[in-house]
């Protein structure tokens, strides 16, 4: 009977299915932030300041997806082993190194920002005389190269020093949590060498784009007015540009201003570095954030 109530009863081997684990929200956040990031720089070869302002407040989002990450209980215990100590401190030496970039970016806007209503004042005076304006386009060109110069030191530190502050995507085994903070740096990197690239770029352009430049800004003999924007470059390039020609040419013939478009474009400037200054002071505020968060991290 119990042999023919065992058959009644077949026995079953039971598999136990595990599903798989769901990415983490925080996690998928970042990498989101940082593909977007990389694919500004994979799909444009210029740069703009509306464009630069778009990557600035993709980075300000990414490092808000960082700090909800560094919260985590997760984390938090993987930061609390005393091994990770050394990619933990280059995170917090890079993140200082950001934090130069952008106080030097921040100067030279602010410094050309000055610059730019110095040169609008003159241009509103009723009575403002060219020999003026030639004095001050020429104080603007000097304070700007003066800022290239710090620029173009700072661009250079962060290539040297910033991007390699931190190899643990160059380790074996890394934790992914670390990994995803590097892939932070890397995106963090390339986005302030645009923006120092850009607050730098040169004013030397070719005769036949200079003259384009000048005929928007003077009449000699015929009236000329001004249409629509100058040329396809950055506005701190066509500013700086305009201003170069104005004065090389006033040195070999008397010409006079067409002010309305010199103003217009001046504006035009001063609207982007407000923007500028906003997405990044934005951008400073998430990095010295992201600071504390390592630090207390680092420290409990």
């Amino acid at each position: 009977m119990a042999s023919s109530a065992s058959n009644l009863f077949p026995t079953y081997h039971i598999r136990s299915i595990s599903l798989p684990s769901r990415p983490n929200p925080f996690i998928l956040n970042v990498d989101e932030h940082t593909r977007r990031l990389a694919l500004y720089s994979e799909t444009t070869t210029a740069s703009s300041s509306s464009l630069l302002s778009s990557r600035l407040g993709e980075l300000r989002d990414l490092y808000d997806s960082v700090d909800a990450l560094l919260e985590l209980p997760r984390t938090q215990q993987l930061f609390a082993h005393g091994s990770h100590k050394d990619r933990v401190d280059g995170l917090l030496a890079s993140s200082l190194c950001f934090l130069d970039v952008c106080g030097i970016a921040k100067d030279a806007l602010l410094q050309t920002k000055e610059q730019l209503q110095d040169l609008q004042s003159v241009l509103r005076r009723k009575r403002g005389d060219e020999s003026e304006l030639i004095k001050e386009s020429a104080k603007y060109l000097s304070s700007r190269k003066m800022s290239k110069k710090a620029i173009s030191k700072s661009l250079r530190d962060l290539k040297s020093k910033c991007s390699n502050l931190s190899s643990s995507e160059h380790e074996p085994n890394t934790e992914a949590t670390f990994g995803k903070l590097r892939q932070v740096e890397m995106v963090s990197v390339d986005l302030f060498s645009s923006l120092l690239s850009f607050l730098s770029e040169p004013t030397a352009q070719s005769k036949t784009s200079s003259w384009a430049l000048l005929s928007k800004l003077v009449y000699s003999s015929k009236h000329i007015s001004y249409e629509g924007e100058p040329t396809k470059s950055s506005e701190f390039k066509n500013v700086d540009s305009m201003l170069q020609t104005l004065i090389d040419r006033k040195m070999r013939k008397n010409i006079s201003i067409e002010k309305e478009g010199l103003q217009n474009e001046l504006r035009r400037l001063e609207s982007s570095i407000q923007d500028l200054e906003e997405e990044l002071e934005s951008v400073v505020r998430r990095i010295i954030r992201t600071r504390a968060y390592l630090l207390n991290l680092l420290t409990n």
